[in-house]
């Protein structure tokens, strides 16, 4: 056969390859979404199996295990909702009520501020009458608040795409629950059929990598958990000793978003300083403070000792990884970024970088 020939078995070939390839990229593309909560199905798993290890010694059966500490878990989210709910839904329509004036006043506060420095410069008279400042502010067609809400409305539209359709929410959670519970009862079934995937040659270092993931996936896990706690406790202390109103509500939103790394702080701060602007911008001033002044601590201090012997993720890896999955797969995308991402510089470091450091030193020995 000549070199420019091409036998039919080639094309034929090459055809199927093409063809698989772009299969599976239409899977991927139609199933991204069950494959993000699969994954964060397996974050969930890996911590669950953990207390189910726990419980065996004791022996007690894993499946029973699992789901005493499924309903041990629910029973006590349930049971501090009840507990808090009649001050969180006071609180909440005072938030409701009052954030709108506060962020009035923001934008009141602003526009005096703009309007004094605009007389600055322009080298104006030191007194400037009363409707001149009001004016600007009177006269536009959209305060702080209302530039607020409609971002916020495209925000929400954006980024929590999912909770449109509350069928969908439900499914998702249920969906979510129980591959949680398969997952910690049995994950040896499932961790030896992701090894058996790979070459006999490559199964010993793919079990260490798989070790390592469940332990960083564990470690953060709990880590996000223990902040979530922390944050929410020590955000409403701090408001309820700066008076600032609906503590509760700004404190169990703090908590909540600190799931969210990075992002998670900067949303539960903005409610909170403008409740602060209600009673006067030096207040809001303090409110902004003690949150950065929390979020570093808990950012820096915190986090560092819970995972310790983990991963540490790089703030500018984190914040590009939220941002494209957000951009991309809207609030799933969002909750998975960090987790995916430990996940990821997990087997990059192990696969490759701790191999070339080995044969660098190898290769400085022998020199």
């Amino acid at each position: 056969m000549k070199t420019g020939d091409v036998r039919s078995a080639d094309i034929v070939r090459a055809t199927l390859l093409v063809g698989g390839a772009l299969l599976a990229f239409w899977m991927m593309h139609n199933t991204v979404l069950i494959l993000l909560a699969v994954f964060l199905a397996v974050v969930f798993g890996v911590a669950l199996s953990a207390g189910v290890d726990r419980l065996v010694t004791w022996r007690i059966p894993r499946a029973l295990g699992a789901s005493l500490i499924m309903i041990v878990f629910f029973g006590c989210v349930t049971g501090l909702g009840l507990w808090l709910a009649p001050t969180i839904r006071t609180q909440s329509v005072e938030l409701k009520q009052k954030l709108p004036i506060a962020l009035e006043r923001v934008q009141g506060w602003i526009d005096k501020k703009q309007s004094g420095l605009e007389n600055l410069i322009v080298d104006q008279q030191a007194s400037v009458d009363s409707t001149a400042v009001v004016a600007p502010h009177v006269g536009r067609t959209g305060g702080l608040r209302d530039r607020l809400t409609r971002e916020t409305g495209g925000a929400s539209r954006f980024i929590f795409p999912v909770l449109h359709d509350t069928a969908v929410v439900v499914g998702g959670l249920l969906f979510i629950i129980f591959l949680t519970i398969y997952f910690g009862i049995e994950p040896e079934t499932y961790r030896r059929g992701v090894v058996a995937i790979f070459p006999v040659a490559r199964r010993p270092q793919v079990t260490i990598v798989l070790d390592r993931i469940a332990t960083v996936l564990r470690k953060w896990l709990v880590t996000q958990l223990i902040i979530m706690a922390v944050m929410g406790a020590v955000s409403t202390a701090a408001l309820f000793l700066l008076h600032v109103k609906a503590a509760v509500a700004l404190g169990v939103l703090a908590g909540v978003v600190s799931f969210i790394p990075t992002i998670g702080g900067i949303v539960a701060a903005v409610p909170a300083i403008a409740m602060g602007f209600l009673d006067s911008p030096e207040k809001a001033l303090i409110v902004g403070i003690v949150y950065v002044l929390i979020h570093f601590a808990g950012s820096h201090v915190l986090v560092p000792v819970l995972m310790k012997g983990g991963i540490d993720l790089p703030p500018a890896l984190t914040l590009i990884a939220q941002a494209m999955l957000t951009a991309l797969f809207g609030f799933l995308g969002l909750m998975v970024a960090v987790p995916l991402l430990a996940t990821v510089l997990v087997i990059v470091r192990s696969t490759y970088a701790e191999p070339m450091s080995a044969q660098s030193g190898s290769d400085v020995s022998d020199r």
